[in-house]
């Protein structure tokens, strides 16, 4: 973040100036329960200023009578609590409906920026989701919303103070200008030491407001390597990183916290070193009798109430480069703009599951180049595809296969438009991916890869992603992806919970969830990034063959590496270096193309050598 970005290093003009744009639209987003807090506020303020000239009228009229009377009548009782219990009962609606109203505001606003951040992060393309870490993403849509708008829970108290504050230096002056003209003078000093307070905490703020986005990365990038980690035996070193990003947080937390124990001993302070001088003042304007001892008391608690206005908006001070902080985070996000365009153009649906009706979409590459250093950054490595030139007829099966590094599970991505080429163009049916509506494809292609996700969920949650499905429609995707064996055998079927990340289940049986939760679907265009590698060699091929002669004639793109697998396409792409080196069937590509044989044949001495060690 650009030095101009950090709360500390702007006057506090602009922190000001930049602070009240925030708020502005915190405030358009509820500005009825905002306008309720204020009131609330507002009803506190009037009637904590009020408190004193009612202590000051039943001093004057009912107790110092009853003194010199030498007894309390019932009446002038009832009047004291009445006059007096009528004002707190009002300051007590007050102060419930400004922290009740407020809070609603607060996480209300909260709670709506939260859908913002995650809505857009489901619009921007997968190349920006790749130069932001996760950690840094969670901590925008958490730890930075809350810094951005926990302004709204000392603001309307802050707003609606001033109009006690305005009504006791009314009332002040009206008792006696001289007192009040002494009173006043704190009112310089706690403004000074609240701009003091506020610049001194606002690079601290932004600086712990930073820390915290780096331990939520380092926390979340341990969590998801566990078994890495556990794997590795790097416990340790993972426990001293996260614990070193933790106590530079700590210690900035510490920085924080010592500011500000430093300035709240200065600020409550200085009202009652006021409150002194007016009780120095007042005994000689009492002598004078220029002032009544009821008024010297009315003016001493005015004084001590109307500091805490002047405390409440440094309250709103020191939100202030919190709440720059945590919006410019989040605004970030919100203004994001990602590459992709949409058009409108549908593409024609989907032919039931295990019908015979042909189905398939056409898949062409015209010229297509995808340079990771242009979408990314200067140090990733240079282009993963050049001038790719491919047609796949509807229907079609096609085996992608290449050496690691080849470009295959790139061509993957832009084939269901996880990216755009960064030159060239891809067609589905004739029309421009970027032309097609937004949704268009998704809702007919579908992309199975090798590092399948499972969530937390049951089984047929895990398929159907919470669309309405029947479960006729989910047994015959299980079937389809050979998983409707296992998922009978769970314990409760369909509705087995598998545990985070599919705990419960082995690695070829989340693969094949994930291609039934995509077969389901019904794709015309199904992409298998070595989608069946953790299956066994005849689970895969009868899911090939599902596949190939069950599911209504999709268009099928395999990356595969098992002899066995790529024999049933009907064409073989091979991929060198990012570049189409040949393309023809399987036979003949081993007759004619060197690297493709021995490529295939080294797959497929390392498949018979580890067959022979598991006998």
């Amino acid at each position: 973040m650009p030095a101009d970005d950090l709360g500390g290093a702007l006057p506090p003009t602009g922190l000001l100036r930049r602070s009240a744009r925030v708020v502005a639209k915190g405030v358009r987003a509820e500005p009825g329960l905002f306008a309720l807090a204020v009131g609330g506020s507002t009803l506190y303020g009037v009637m904590t200023a009020g408190m004193a000239q009612a202590v000051g009228w039943v001093t004057t009229h009912e107790i110092t009578p009853a003194i010199a009377d030498g007894h309390l009548e019932v009446r002038r009782a009832a009047v004291i609590f009445a006059v007096i219990g009528g004002v707190v009962v009002l300051t007590t609606i007050g102060v419930l409906l400004r922290r009740i109203a407020g809070g609603f505001t607060m996480f209300n606003v909260a709670a709506d920026y939260r859908r913002q951040v995650t809505r857009q992060y489901l619009r921007l393309p997968l190349a920006w989701h790749q130069r932001h870490p996760s950690g840094q993403l969670l901590s925008n849509a958490n730890a930075d919303v809350e810094a951005a708008w926990g302004i709204f829970m000392p603001l309307p108290m802050a707003l609606g103070v001033i109009v006690m504050l305005l009504a006791g230096a009314v009332q002040m002056v009206l008792v006696d200008p001289v007192l009040a003209a002494v009173g006043f003078t704190i009112f310089p000093l706690l403004f000074a030491a609240n701009a003091v307070f506020q610049r001194r905490m606002s690079a601290r703020v932004t600086h712990a407001q930073q820390l915290r986005a780096e331990v939520a990365e380092v926390a979340h990038e341990s969590f998801d390597g566990a078994l890495i980690v556990k794997v590795m035996g790097r416990e340790s070193h993972e426990t001293a990183r996260f614990a070193e990003v933790s106590d530079r947080l700590r210690r900035a937390a510490i920085e924080v916290g010592r500011t500000r124990g430093t300035f709240d001993p200065i600020i409550e302070a200085i009202p009652t070193i006021g409150t002194l001088a007016l009780l120095g003042v007042g005994v000689q304007r009492i002598a004078s009798g220029a002032v009544s001892t009821a008024e010297l008391i009315q003016l001493a608690y005015l004084i001590a109430v109307l500091a805490f206005p002047v405390r409440a908006l440094g309250w709103v001070l020191g939100e202030i480069p919190r709440t720059l902080v945590g919006w410019e985070r989040v605004s970030a996000v919100l203004e994001a703009r990602g590459q992709m365009t949409y058009g409108d153009i549908h593409l024609p649906g989907t032919a039931p599951l295990g019908s015979d009706h042909p189905g398939g979409v056409a898949v062409r590459f015209e010229g297509v180049s995808y340079d990771y250093a242009a979408a990314h950054t200067a140090s990733a490595p240079p282009e993963a595809l050049q001038s790719i030139d491919l047609e796949i007829a509807p229907g079609q099966t096609v085996a992608v296969v290449g050496p690691t590094g080849s470009g295959k599970s790139t061509l993957a991505a832009l084939v269901v438009r996880l990216i755009d080429p960064t030159r060239g163009r891809v067609r589905v049916d004739g029309s421009d991916v970027r032309a097609l509506a937004r949704g268009a494809l998704a809702r007919e292609a579908a992309l199975v890869p090798q590092q399948t996700f499972v969530f937390d969920d049951t089984v047929r949650g895990n398929i159907t992603l919470g669309l309405e499905i029947d479960d006729d429609e989910v047994w015959a995707a299980l079937r389809a992806a050979q998983a409707d064996g296992f998922v009978a055998a769970l314990p409760r079927g369909l509705d087995t919970e598998v545990g985070e990340r599919g705990a419960t289940l082995s690695g070829g049986q989340r693969q094949r969830l994930a291609l039934a939760r995509a077969l389901v679907r019904r794709p015309q265009l199904l992409v298998l990034d070595d989608a069946t590698s953790a299956v066994d060699p005849t689970v895969e091929q009868a899911i090939l063959a599902e596949l190939g002669a069950g599911t209504g004639g999709m268009t099928l793109i395999v990356i595969a590496y098992r002899m066995s697998t790529i024999a049933l396409a009907d064409d073989v792409v091979y991929l060198e270096r990012g570049r189409l080196r040949d393309r023809g069937r399987h036979d003949e590509l081993m007759t004619r193309c060197q690297g493709y044989h021995d490529l295939v044949t080294a797959y497929a001495r390392e498949a018979a050598e580890r067959e022979a060690v598991n006998r």
